[in-house]
């Protein structure tokens, strides 16, 4: 089974490319990878408010600034020279902290609106999304290879903003309005393929297993 996302190692590779320039330069007025990594899972908090009191585009705007310290961070830390073991705990506890405290705020928001299926649909969402991280942890917990898969973060995170967005721009989600059809469209979008991702990675993990099992002894 193979490495690839909905976006592609090429286009990942330019994007880093392109994101490096702006990570030194924050690097240069003072801030560290940890912090860069703290400011986005902030932010991810400030999203989650405004979702919950639906303000759906500024919640999209804020989805993916937050979510573009994850590059950030990680650009700083390769560009200074300075990855650690602590850092890479660091970004992923809080990424995964913050990917879940903004569907706490769709679920509020979703609620608060009368959009029982939009809140269920962004529960069932994060649950998926915590799979698809948590089969990867367990991988390397055990010597293994573990970041396969359709919808890593990244992708969840664009496609959960696209659909924050149109849901703002076509008239929020109350009852009767078109834009609780987009919301549910992207989370379920986001539940689908996590799900398919957790299952990636977890017959890959039994594929490696399994190669190491026939090795000669």
């Amino acid at each position: 089974m193979g490495d690839q996302s909905l976006v592609s190692q090429e286009t990942r590779a330019r994007v880093r490319g392109a994101i490096t320039p702006i990570a030194l330069g924050l690097g240069r007025i003072g801030l560290t990878p940890n912090a860069l990594t703290v400011i986005g899972f902030l932010i991810s908090g400030v999203a989650a408010a405004t979702a919950a009191a639906q303000l759906w585009l500024l919640a999209a705007g804020l989805v993916i600034f937050g979510g573009s310290f994850d590059m950030l961070d990680g650009g700083l830390a390769r560009a200074q020279n300075r990855v650690t073991r602590f850092g890479a705990f660091l970004d992923s506890t809080l990424d995964r902290w913050g990917e879940g405290v903004v569907y706490i705020g769709i679920v509020a928001g979703a609620s608060t609106a009368g959009f029982v299926a939009g809140a269920v649909l962004a529960a069932a969402a994060a649950v998926s999304s915590f799979q698809v991280s948590y089969t990867r942890a367990k991988a390397e917990s055990l010597d293994l290879h573990g970041e396969v898969g359709i919808a890593p973060r990244a992708e969840r995170l664009v496609v959960l903003t696209i659909g924050l967005l149109a849901a703002g721009l076509d008239g929020g989600i109350a009852a009767g309005a078109r834009g609780q059809v987009w919301l549910a469209l992207a989370l379920g979008i986001i539940f689908a393929t996590a799900s398919i991702t957790a299952v990636q990675r977890t017959w890959h993990v039994r594929t490696q297993l399994r190669q190491q099992e026939q090795k000669p002894k």
